[in-house]
């Protein structure tokens, strides 16, 4: 997640109200979540080990401009690529150095009505970025590699992105939707954006951006029992911006960075109040020991939730 900043507000400050006819695109239909499948954590923590191995061997860190960050895209296309996706490398510029998005499409659906899923891939350079946000990331990667394996035919075309350079102020996906027409914009029903899902210190906050889409993350969280609070800590601060920046509907998930669990929310959620809920936030500690496997094993299940509910897959 990139830290708050004067160029984050001036991004967001225009941002529109989401109409009713588009809140209602994304209502929840209940017989096709039940098809939902269950996200193995244990391969979500697979990719995440890639992440930390590739950190390791480039400078201990992912971050944009670093071989790390490259090296990071080319193991999530080539896994993306062997399961059957289109996938399209973007190239830009941003602090004199080349970034690069991946974008995948997953064939078929209607491509007049796109289900986009997104995370930021690049680290700070601080550390290797395994909860920020290596988890996002992995989590959409193996949603999006359980997509191909099930040979999901969604009525809907599923998009799935991976954006460079967001700890600079979310430049991959500004470039992105920046340079999108407008008639290809118009054909995104929904954006969810994944920005740390596992911190070690959780809580399980939903975006509330979109009517709809918050409804569809909180029947999930309900049916398995878990309480949720509005999500504030990241507003403005992640790659839903430039969407919602754009008239777009977004959505997501977060487990929280370094504001203070309270003793009301370790209460609720367990864990450790008077502490960040990820100490490690932006430091050389955000290392693969730094996830709570449970927040990203109910996190990953739910994007996948979303994306079969509003997929229609």
């Amino acid at each position: 997640m990139a830290a708050a900043g004067t160029a984050v507000a001036a991004l967001v400050s225009a941002a529109p109200a989401t109409s009713a006819a588009a809140s209602a695109r994304h209502t929840a239909d209940a017989r096709t979540a039940l098809a939902a499948p269950d996200i193995s954590v244990a391969n979500v923590k697979a990719h995440l080990a890639q992440l930390q191995s590739i950190a390791t061997a480039n400078g201990g860190n992912r971050a944009h401009g670093r071989p790390g960050y490259k090296a990071s895209l080319d193991y999530i296309k080539g896994k993306l690529d062997a399961a059957g996706y289109t996938t399209t490398v973007q190239q830009f510029t941003s602090g004199g150095a080349t970034g690069y998005n991946l974008v995948a499409d997953w064939p078929g659906g209607d491509t007049g009505n796109v289900v986009f899923s997104g995370a930021h891939l690049d680290s700070v350079t601080a550390g290797p970025g395994i909860n920020d946000n290596g988890s996002g990331s992995a989590g959409i990667l193996e949603t999006a590699l359980t997509v191909a394996r099930q040979g999901a035919k969604p009525t809907k075309h599923l998009r799935f992105a991976w954006w460079g350079a967001e700890e600079r102020g979310m430049v991959g996906s500004s470039y992105y939707i920046n340079n999108l027409p407008s008639s290809e914009r118009a054909k995104i029903d929904g954006y969810l954006n994944f920005d740390m899902i596992g911190s070690p210190n959780p809580g399980y906050f939903v975006y509330d951006d979109d009517p709809g889409i918050e409804s569809v993350f909180k029947a999930f969280f309900s049916a398995k029992g878990v309480p949720t609070e509005i999500e504030t800590e990241g507003d403005g601060r992640s790659d839903h911006a430039p969407f919602k920046n754009k008239g777009i509907p977004v959505g997501g998930l977060f487990s929280g960075a370094d504001y203070i669990k309270t003793a009301a929310q370790a209460q609720k959620w367990g864990g450790t109040s008077g502490q960040a809920f990820d100490r490690c936030y932006h430091r050389s500690c955000d290392t693969s020991g730094n996830i709570d496997d449970t927040a990203l094993d109910r996190n990953s299940d739910a994007i996948a939730y979303a994306v079969w509910t509003l997929g229609g897959a």
